[in-house]
């Protein structure tokens, strides 16, 4: 049997990659051949694999994603894969990995939180409208036999927009690092904290994003100025320009109470140093460093639309509120300032996140790919065309110079191990 994996972009260390591989060498130990379909050739540790290149000509990102999908179905197409997984929104898939979440709630957190005129540019926009338009597409195919989710929240919303029952939404989280990511990180506070020169006896939080609007950098910044003393805010992550730190400091009254460090190499350190993390995210489909904070013996302060929401709740081990509402955000602060509180929810964190340990999660993948592997049929080809052929991208999805796939889409190299990540990933 063959696998087929299409990934437009793959980078080998990336959280997501490390993860795939270690389901994938799993199936080539039971004779599964593993197919990956990417735009680049890019080495990687699973031999075994067959890299396949497909890498149309492209201007823009509606064209690169438009033109990719046409290009990668068409040579799937031609495959003899007996299933075929996605990581992007495509028609000829039978399994799609939505870490993205859903593209169709990112829009309307996009609308939600625009000007007037960005409402109009978002709604005008050929890339959203051809995102939007290939989601709808693909959850709707009758090949689509199951949609990974990275959380309950993601399987929730793909049930309730698109009416794909239970059966067709396994969830199975982000892995975590339980062992690497413990309390233990604690004996990094005194020497992170002197060196940024926070006061010990403050209750630290911790803000880690790379996208500080739709992460709620702002949000956070505003809650710790209200709380009346004894919190200290610690932002790690790329800010939106240079300046952005200092002049929310300013605008917000935070003061010296908000440090902002930056990219640190290594965010071990920072997470020993913190007492609770506030991510107040407008849309977090995939909460890795929700997760990963509470291993750590974080209790997390996250929004209503954070993938780790029910989580918390249901394990009672952090606070769930609203992403616009400053004065529950500070309120929440100022309650984890209670250590008895703050102990006993971080003693609960860290047991939510305990089964999600790597080993475990690439289990539930492997099950996932055995049943899909066992109930298929012999392999399809769409050649020459039948009525139940595995479909392509409609021609108007992509700009007229790419009407073909090029003959570099159907050639196949040298065999190499690793594979790609998310193609278009999360919208602009």
């Amino acid at each position: 049997m063959r696998l087929a994996i299409i990934r437009q972009d793959y980078a080998p260390e990336a959280t997501t990659e490390l993860f795939l591989e270690a389901a994938l060498e799993a199936l080539l130990e039971r004779n599964v051949a593993v197919s990956l379909y990417s735009r680049a050739v890019t080495p990687t540790r699973l031999q075994l694999i067959e890299q396949v290149h497909c890498d149309p000509f492209h201007v823009g990102r509606w064209w690169r994603d438009a033109g990719f999908a046409r290009a990668v179905c068409r040579v799937i197409g031609r495959a003899r894969a007996n299933l075929v997984e996605a990581h992007q929104p495509l028609p000829c898939c039978d399994v799609y990995r939505a870490d993205a979440g859903v593209y169709a709630s990112w829009f309307d957190e996009e609308l939600a939180n625009a000007s007037v005129p960005r409402r109009w540019r978002l709604r005008l926009s050929p890339y959203w409208r051809y995102l939007l338009a290939a989601e709808r597409r693909m959850f709707t195919s009758p090949w689509l036999r199951a949609v990974i989710c990275p959380s309950t929240m993601v399987k929730d919303e793909i049930a309730a927009r698109f009416g794909l029952p239970e059966a067709k939404l396994p969830v199975i989280p982000q892995p975590v690092d339980t062992a690497g990511l413990s309390p233990a990180l604690r004996v990094h506070r005194t020497e992170t904290l002197a060196r940024h020169g926070i006061d010990p006896a403050a209750t630290v939080f911790l803000f880690a994003s790379n996208d500080w609007r739709r992460d709620g950098a702002r949000a956070a910044i505003e809650a710790v100025a209200r709380v009346p003393a004894g919190a200290h805010l610690l932002l790690l992550g790329q800010p939106p320009t240079a300046g952005a730190p200092d002049a929310l400091r300013r605008e917000l009254g935070a003061g010296d109470r908000a440090t902002f460090v930056g990219q640190p190499p290594d965010p071990r350190p920072y997470l020993g140093a913190a007492d609770a993390l506030i991510l107040p995210a407008r849309y977090d489909p995939r909460p890795t460093v929700v997760l990963d904070a509470m291993a750590s013996g974080l209790p997390p302060i996250v929004g209503e639309r954070s993938g780790a929401a029910a989580l918390v709740r249901e394990r009672d081990c952090g606070l769930v509120v609203s992403p616009k509402d400053g004065a529950a955000l500070a309120a929440a602060m100022q309650a984890l300032q209670d250590p008895a509180r703050r102990a006993r929810l971080a003693v609960n964190a860290r047991n939510a996140v305990l089964p999600f340990t790597a080993a475990a999660m690439t289990l539930q993948a492997v099950l996932l790919y055995r049943d899909l592997l066992a109930a298929t049929v012999p392999p399809r080809r769409a050649d020459p065309p039948a009525p139940g052929a595995r479909p392509v991208a409609p021609d108007d999805d992509v700009p007229t110079l790419q009407r073909e796939a090029p003959a570099s889409a159907a050639r196949r190299p040298d065999l190499r191990p690793d594979e790609p990540a998310e193609g278009s990933g999360t919208p602009g």
